[in-house]
């Protein structure tokens, strides 16, 4: 898990979360109102499913930054590095914004504002050019 640790043990004291390690959404299931999802395992390949009566899907929590390995620089966990409060990478004129360098919040209304940042910082950047 990649939450606090106050977050997890707080997930883990709570009766009616399980956690699935290993495991990712196969389906979801009913006629147009959520009744159920299948899951599966992504170990074993086994499949179950699991009664519920609505569905959360989180995204954001790996940035999808793989194509840019070994060309912009990037921490650990694979967010892009941008410079202070800029969204300037490593090489002129290439921009970062949103969910590949905001490892922080990783919100949507934060990605927005990024984006307006990165077209920004793209203009004064191709001004200084001229």
């Amino acid at each position: 898990m990649r939450a606090s640790k106050a977050m997890q043990h707080r997930v883990n004291k709570t009766d009616n979360i399980e956690v699935l390690f290993n495991t990712e959404l196969d389906e979801v299931l009913g006629d147009n109102v959520v009744d159920g999802v299948r899951v599966v395992h992504n170990v074993t390949g086994k499949k179950h499913e699991i009664s519920v009566t609505g569905l959360f899907i989180a995204i954001g929590h790996k940035p999808n930054t793989e194509l840019f390995k070994d060309v912009l620089d990037m921490d650990e966990t694979g967010y892009l590095i941008t410079e202070g409060k800029t969204t300037k990478t490593n090489i002129p004129g290439v921009f970062a914004a949103g969910d590949v360098q905001d490892k922080e919040y990783r919100q949507a209304v934060t990605a927005a504002g990024t984006g307006c940042m990165a077209a920004l910082d793209a203009e004064r950047y191709l001004g200084a050019l001229s």
